[in-house]
Order: C-alpha cells, then sequence, then structure tokens
C-alpha cells in the first residue's frame, strides 16, 4: 500500500478543478460576442481561452482584428456571466465528498478569474470548505506567478513542504512549483495532458477521490 503525504493545507484551482464551468463561460462569452456583432467562436475555441483569468479570455475571443471592442466586451461579459455562472456549473463528481474527508486541513482557492465570479459560484453552490479564498484580481499576480500561493500560505501559516496545489493547468503546475510547493495535475479537467506531463507535476489524477488515497 502507498505511504500517504501528509500535508497541513490543499490549494485547488477553481475552473477545471474543482467546478465543471466551461458551458456556462462559453455560452457568456458568444453572448457578448453576438451583443456586439461580433462572430461568435466555437466551444473548443473558448474551451482554449480559460485559465489566464477574464481579460485574455475576452482579448482571444474578441480577436486582434477588433480589439478596439476588447473594453466594452469585458463590461458586456460581466452581465452575461453574472446572470448565467450557474446555469450548468456543480462541482464536478467527487469533488464534495473529498473536501469532508479533508474537512480537518486547511483548504484554500487560488484561481486566475476575478473574485467577484468566484465568490458568486461559491456560495451560489453553497460551498463553505474555503476560508481563504484568492482571485485573479486580488492583487497578488495570476499564476505562474507564485504571489497568490505564497500569500495563502502566510494567511494560513502553512509550510510549503506542508502544502500541496491541486489544478488542472501547466499555470497551476508552474505556478506551485515557482512558490516552492509540489503539485497535483488532475486529468478530468479542461488542461492539456501532454502539456502538463511536461511540467512535471508530482501526482496526476484522474478522480478527485484519489487525493484521499494520496494525502493525510
Amino acid at each position: 500500500m502507498m505511504r500517504k503525504t501528509p500535508v497541513d493545507l490543499l490549494i485547488f484551482d477553481l475552473d477545471g478543478t474543482l467546478i465543471e464551468s466551461k458551458w456556462d463561460i462559453a455560452r457568456s462569452v458568444n453572448l457578448t460576442l453576438a451583443e456586439l456583432g461580433l462572430p461568435e467562436r466555437s466551444l473548443e475555441e473558448i474551451f482554449g481561452f480559460v485559465g489566464d483569468g477574464v481579460k485574455r479570455l475576452l482579448r482571444l475571443a474578441v480577436g486582434e482584428a477588433h480589439e478596439d471592442r476588447y473594453e466594452q466586451a469585458l463590461k458586456v461579459f460581466r452581465g452575461h456571466y453574472l446572470e448565467h455562472c450557474l446555469d450548468r456549473t456543480v462541482f464536478y463528481p467527487g469533488i464534495e465528498p473529498m473536501l469532508r474527508h479533508f474537512a480537518g486541513k486547511e483548504k484554500a482557492v487560488a484561481t486566475n478569474k476575478s473574485i467577484e465570479y468566484t465568490r458568486v459560484i461559491l456560495d451560489g453552490l453553497g460551498a463553505h470548505h474555503f476560508p481563504v479564498v484568492v482571485g485573479g484580481d486580488n492583487g497578488f499576480g495570476l499564476k505562474p506567478e507564485p504571489g497568490m500561493l505564497l500569500h495563502i500560505m502566510k494567511q494560513v501559516g502553512a509550510a510549503p513542504e506542508r502544502t500541496v496545489l491541486i489544478g488542472d493547468s501547466t499555470n497551476d503546475i508552474n505556478g506551485g512549483h515557482n512558490a516552492g510547493i509540489r503539485v497535483c495535475a488532475v486529468g478530468y479537467g479542461m488542461g492539456n495532458r501532454a502539456k502538463m506531463e511536461a511540467c512535471q507535476p508530482e501526482w496526476f489524477i484522474e478522480r478527485p477521490e484519489q487525493l484521499m488515497e494520496i494525502f493525510e
């Protein structure tokens, strides 16, 4: 039997790690583009834009040819996403039992998503597991910069060697390593497996429940 790794703090990415949110993001992007009279994007294109925060998402969706509409798109998107961000967004299967299993551990969310959207979604899903939640516009930079992860560890009082980051993107893996912490990549989210494996996460899981087998 594999020996479990002791941790005090589990830091989770949000989109593609805790929540299945891509459908609501894609719908809100295309509603925004339609309202601005711009060509809509395929779902695959939009899914590929997710992970670097809302500003980059909208910049890529609008495209270089319509860059002058970017600021307007940002405002329009906010209205659509706040209206639709909980239409189909749910915790991935297995997330809630896993979070209950780690009830005695410190848990936090570190996401490049805007804190406004993050709070609305977590509150709407009834998530009470995360005393510390940091978004991409909280002033600590975006992953793969280590700022938000270092801030969370300081807030909680956890040592890097007793912390793990769980995420579905190269930004998560590189961000964790830049902060001096180990990373568990997830294969069920939106991330590209080959690109994630190239970043050499310490663990790679296919189901959230596997975290219970790895950490204690």
